[in-house]
């Protein structure tokens, strides 16, 4: 079983180089005392703030400061683009409605990183 995910949950991304902190939509089931977050909480800036710097080829500022510096890879600052939910979610617990964010659930950004929970926010709550 898996630990259940709130407000304050760590992630990271595979392209980026720092850790960023989930910032679930409001709501009012909690977890451990805290905000409950489920597979929705996917929207850029306001539920997945950046991760630094990224690295990712195919993301167009990165292309083209790439391009610029005649091919060496240079990083620039991280946009989230995460258009779909989290998956898989808990299949047998929800919040509001949604399949509930579970710490094994990732997310896909579309200029090619993997967004994984390294740190659910909080430890006594475990779903499927």
């Amino acid at each position: 079983m898996g630990m259940q995910v709130c407000m304050g949950a760590m992630m990271q991304c595979t392209m980026g180089v720092a850790p960023s902190s989930l910032i679930p939509t409001p709501k009012t089931v909690q977890t451990n005392y805290v905000m409950a977050a489920n597979i929705m909480d996917n929207i850029p800036i306001t539920n997945i703030p950046p991760f630094g710097m990224c690295n990712s080829p195919s993301n167009p500022t990165v292309a083209a400061a790439t391009a610029a510096a005649l091919g060496v890879l240079t990083p620039m600052p991280c946009v989230p683009a995460t258009p779909a939910p989290w998956a898989p979610g808990s299949p047998k617990v929800l919040v509001c409605g949604m399949p509930a964010l579970n710490d094994s659930s990732k997310l896909t950004c579309i200029w090619g990183g993997t967004i994984s929970i390294s740190n659910p926010g909080q430890t006594n709550h475990q779903i499927p």
